[in-house]
């Protein structure tokens, strides 16, 4: 019998975002998606129902990717959870009227091999919303 995967401590959580949330600059779907497993599951505020396979992901993260290509996404802190952590993290996202800034949570569950398994954002989108928005500045 193999041992299961029982989850990140903070430390080993970082060292996983320090790998991982870089990936989510430079527009390419493919180096992100690579963090993946192939059968991950995948959701945000976006994606409310929630997206099944890399294949399907890697659709989905081509938009926002190729639009934002110098977002910058940092971990603030980490909480262990079992099979994984849950990730809080920083956003700086640069905009025609200037960077919006974002906060939120994430879960991030991984197989025994490393890969996500399933992955649910959470954030407030009204302030990137509104700054994007047309007419709203």
């Amino acid at each position: 019998m193999t041992a299961s995967f029982i989850g990140f401590t903070p430390d080993e959580a970082l060292a996983f975002a320090q790998r991982w949330l870089p990936a989510w600059t430079g527009g390419n779907a493919d180096r992100l998606t690579a963090f993946y497993a192939p059968d991950a599951f995948y959701r945000d505020p976006h994606a409310a129902a929630g997206l099944r396979g890399r294949a399907a992901i890697a659709r989905y993260f081509r938009a926002p990717l190729s639009a934002n290509p110098r977002w910058v996404w940092t971990q603030t802190a980490a909480t262990p959870l079992d099979g994984g952590f849950l990730n809080h993290w920083h956003a700086r996202i640069p905009t025609e009227y200037g960077p919006v800034d974002c906060s939120g949570v994430c879960t991030v569950l991984l197989g025994d091999d490393g890969l996500i398994t399933r992955n649910e954002v959470f954030f407030d989108r009204l302030p990137l919303l509104a700054a994007t928005a047309p007419g709203t500045r």
